[in-house]
């Protein structure tokens, strides 16, 4: 494998740490009703656990409250359950045809615990990308021994490894500050 190839390859999982970052990040509740908010969610559909989004519509028709009306209304009650059991401390309620989620606002104690979960996710990000980073380094280090690439191309290789890393690493730093600041913004 070329240098060129080992160096893209590991953008391309670093790009795929990020995005799944970023999506993560979509998922984390910051005091205001967000369709995202509901996308871990899965629910029991003849037996296979299905995604919430794709047994119901879900929609955010004001700030604080989410309506899922489910495509078959015989799954009202299994929805409104896997809502309840999650960890996001929604509390819904159904009239038999739509469920509706209010979004309580954030106290403060409940903002500093979603910061914590966010630095932990923002965590396994950077470790992520840091695996990534060795992965490529030990490639670059096997084809200097197989004699595939010159010293210097490995340095250099090893150089714009750790450049990439040292990006991914500072574009996941600036989106926890981002959505740290819009979670304790009152």
């Amino acid at each position: 494998m070329a240098t060129a190839e080992i160096i893209k390859d590991a953008k391309t999982r670093m790009d795929k740490a990020l995005e799944d970052f970023r999506h993560k990040l979509t998922t984390v509740r910051t005091g205001r009703a967000s369709t995202n908010l509901l996308d871990g969610i899965t629910v029991e559909y003849y037996g296979t656990p299905t995604p919430l989004n794709q047994v119901a519509t879900i929609n955010a028709p004001e700030a604080s409250l989410i309506t899922v009306q489910p495509f078959d209304p015989s799954l009202v009650n299994d929805i409104d359950k896997a809502i309840r059991s999650s960890d996001l401390g929604l509390n819904p309620s159904n009239d038999g045809k739509l469920v509706r989620v209010p979004i309580p606002p954030l106290t403060e104690e409940r903002r500093k615990q979603m910061v914590k979960v966010i630095h932990d996710v923002a965590e396994e990000h950077r470790t992520a990308v840091r695996n990534i980073r060795r992965d490529a380094n030990d490639k670059l280090k096997k084809a200097l021994k197989d004699k595939i690439i010159s010293e210097d191309d490995e340095r250099r290789s090893l150089e714009e490894v750790q450049k990439l890393t040292d990006q991914h690493i500072n574009k996941i730093g600036e989106l926890l500050a981002h959505k740290e600041s819009e979670i304790l913004k009152v």
